[in-house]
């Protein structure tokens, strides 16, 4: 049986190495287009900042691992331009020669993932301007990062935007955010950015709000400025982290079927709608189970079990992707914060009637030397009473209550059984009723 993968990181490799340890007569080929396997993509502003000292930290296992230790053929510099899904066969270019390659497959697993998104800003060429996706990426920006490089503007307010700022603001470096939107971190609820921004502005970081970038400009090839419709900003860099969009353009004409997002469409055992060819990781749709649809959600912890569950199914047993509720935690400074279920603006798109409250607790005992505050709000279904979401912010404690509430959600439990949870408790660790269930109780 003649495997081939498409993409070399968490959503591949999880699946490679399900069919090498199940189907021995498989004969596995990965396609990768760079030249690194299974890396921490999420780890990469912490490399930028000096947290991580060495990108080869990021590596979870080196090429040489699946070649020599699981038998798998994993090349790298290998470029997929399309796919013959009648004749089943993968074609693209080997970026170190040019040459054309063509590999058969019997059975076919797009893991591709999610490309930055660079819209064609004038004068985007220009040295100095940098994505942030891979560990190429990142050991670029490091190296840039020469002694005069004291003004950086990032473009974009989302994770990885507020991740990198923080990361440079701490190397010492004055940060600009210029963001679309009216206010950073647009996936939570106005009441948690708002406490983003002033954490943002608390540490010096300038936030350009509701301006569209338009251009850049330079002298002698390199950035000096960034251009909006509204001003022009002095920048020694810049760094664009405005999303991500799904590696699927080489499926043109296969009769994939594509979500909205550009994502390929599976079904829970990553099927597409082409026999043989399944597809997982940022490339690939999940089930949301609050909306009760597929949805693009493009994180690590979705792409390691899309592959694993792929190569499960590739190999001939049967396993389901139980789908996703949303979670998600990052650290902003001296914040964390969290989000699990749908946002107010997700629940109004939706067409839920629904009750939400913002409210302020504490992380652990109020007499507590390390107490400290968390603010949390919480969101209800009225017609069932099922918690659909939650959001926290804090200085401790967000990941715990996160969790709690997305294993809540993913159960599909109301706010009354919320509060009869047996949830561990002592001064250090809670308060008596733990916050989450403090909102539920209120709702």
């Amino acid at each position: 049986m003649n495997v081939v993968i498409i993409g070399g990181d968490a959503a591949g490799m999880s699946a490679a190495m399900q069919l090498s340890r199940k189907r021995k007569d498989a004969s596995i080929t990965v396609l990768e287009k760079g030249a690194v396997y299974s890396y921490a993509q999420c780890g990469l502003p912490y490399f930028i900042g000096g947290e991580v000292a060495k990108s080869d930290e990021l590596i979870a296992r080196p090429v040489s691992f699946f070649r020599e230790k699981a038998g798998i053929d994993a090349r790298i510099y290998h470029e997929v331009t399309s796919v013959d899904a009648s004749g089943q066969q993968v074609h693209g270019t080997n970026l170190e020669n040019g040459e054309a390659f063509t590999v058969d497959y019997d059975m076919l697993l797009v893991a591709s993932g999610a490309g930055s998104i660079f819209p064609p800003f004038e004068g985007k060429d220009l040295e100095g301007i940098h994505l942030l996706k891979t560990i190429p990426d990142a050991e670029k920006i490091v190296e840039d990062m020469k002694e005069d490089v004291l003004n950086v503007t990032v473009i974009g307010g989302g994770y990885i935007g507020l991740e990198v700022a923080e990361n440079l603001a701490k190397d010492g470096r004055k940060v600009r955010i210029i963001d679309l939107m009216e206010r950073v971190g647009n996936v939570y609820d106005a009441e948690i950015s708002e406490k983003i921004q002033e954490e943002a502005e608390r540490h010096n970081i300038e936030l350009v709000l509701k301006e569209k970038v338009q251009s850049f400009t330079g002298e002698n090839g390199r950035v000096d400025g960034v251009v909006t419709d509204q001003g022009s900003y002095p920048s020694d860099m810049v760094i664009v982290a405005i999303g991500v969009k799904p590696n699927t353009g080489f499926l043109d004409g296969t009769g994939v079927h594509l979500h909205p997002s550009g994502a390929v469409l599976v079904n829970p055992y990553m099927e597409t709608n082409i026999a043989g060819i399944y597809a997982a990781g940022d490339c690939a749709t999940q089930f949301h189970r609050v909306k009760q649809k597929d949805d693009f959600v493009p994180l690590g912890t979705h792409a390691n079990k899309q592959g694993r569950i792929a190569g499960i199914n590739m190999a001939g047993e049967t396993k389901a992707f139980q789908g996703i509720v949303g979670s998600s935690v990052m650290q902003f400074f001296d914040l964390a914060i969290g989000k699990t279920g749908l946002s107010e603006q997700e629940a109004k798109d939706e067409g839920i009637d629904y009750s939400v409250i913002g409210y302020d607790s504490a992380a652990i005992a109020h007499y507590m030397p390390e107490n400290a505050p968390l603010f949390i709000r919480m969101m209800k279904d009225n017609k069932t009473d099922k918690l659909i979401g939650m959001q926290a912010i804090g200085k401790r404690g967000v990941d715990k209550r996160i969790d709690v509430a997305a294993t809540a959600i993913y159960h599909g439990m109301t706010t009354e059984e919320m509060e009869n949870l047996d949830i561990s408790y002592a001064p250090p660790f809670n308060t008596a009723w733990d916050p989450v269930q403090q909102g539920a109780r209120r709702l």
